[in-house]
């Protein structure tokens, strides 16, 4: 998607976030602020709104000088979300369709919002139940499950990624995979999973899967150099999780983007409405 005005500023939102995470310092704050703005100034605006919140973002980093911002908040989303899995997985166990319910999980895993803190158990379990996808690929996703070989799965945030193991055991238990891989980012960007997280809610653990690291200097995941390609083209079902990697991603038929269509302009371009699930294959 190519960025909007509107885009801009939710990207100074954005940076207002993690500046005040880095620091209480309110001289500090408007110090890294104002080189944020200087190179949003500088930084070509017909850029794709990943690209541009990538540059902003190692921008802060380098003027704290503190690689990972968003640590503790990540924690506490995962530890949020770990306290949640044994109802999650009674939910699913008892499904009548456990794999649809486990996508919708998975995409009501979305709702988790690392600037809140607030998480409320029956709202989420409620949006699964009260959510029909509005693009609804699932028979096309089962299909390409039940003849897939090999199965990647890009995940999005810290806390969703618990709701993301659910949906793996869920297939995992049903279906036979020559390699299985759990794709998260190199380093840290934002509140998206890293290896650390992977391994603090148990991905390392599960029989058969791998975790796989993507992204080069926390500018990930690098969807256009020689190592992603490689992967789209060695895997033949590829589960996609949030907005960014819908935005950044080729248009393969081989991936299944799973998402909350949360921004408006997204929204408008899939045809949907704000909030909306979707559960879109590629067409490419």
């Amino acid at each position: 998607m190519n960025v909007q005005l509107d885009c801009i500023f939710c990207i100074q939102r954005q940076a207002l976030e993690a500046v005040r995470l880095v620091t209480k310092d309110v001289k500090k704050q408007e110090k890294i602020l104002k080189v944020v703005m200087a190179k949003l100034l500088e930084i070509n605006w017909n850029s794709s709104p990943p690209d541009i919140a990538d540059v902003v973002y190692n921008m802060i980093r380098k003027e704290s000088k503190e690689d990972d911002p968003y640590k503790n908040i990540k924690k506490e989303c995962n530890d949020i979300a770990l306290g949640m899995y044994p109802e999650l997985k009674r939910i699913v166990d008892q499904s009548s369709t456990p794999l649809l319910t486990a996508a919708r999980l998975a995409i009501s895993g979305n709702v988790i919002d690392y600037g809140t803190g607030n998480f409320d158990i029956n709202k989420t379990i409620s949006l699964e139940a009260g959510n029909k996808f509005r693009i609804d690929h699932f028979s096309e996703f089962v299909n390409n499950l039940e003849k897939a070989e090999n199965l990647v799965y890009l995940t999005d945030n810290a806390g969703e990624i618990v709701f993301d193991k659910i949906l793996l055991e869920t297939i995992i238990s049903k279906y036979k995979f020559k390699n299985i891989f759990c794709a998260v980012k190199m380093t840290p960007f934002i509140n998206d999973t890293t290896s650390q997280d992977a391994e603090y809610i148990g991905i390392d653990r599960m029989p058969g899967v791998e975790i796989l690291n993507i992204g080069v200097d926390g500018n990930g995941p690098d969807h256009s150099g020689k190592t992603f390609t490689d992967i789209i083209a060695e895997n033949n079902m590829i589960i996609s999780k949030g907005q960014r990697n819908y935005e950044t991603l080729p248009d393969s038929e081989k991936i299944f983007f799973m998402l909350i269509a949360k921004c408006p302009f997204i929204a408008k371009e899939l045809g949907v409405q704000q909030g909306d699930f979707i559960l879109k294959r590629g067409s490419g």
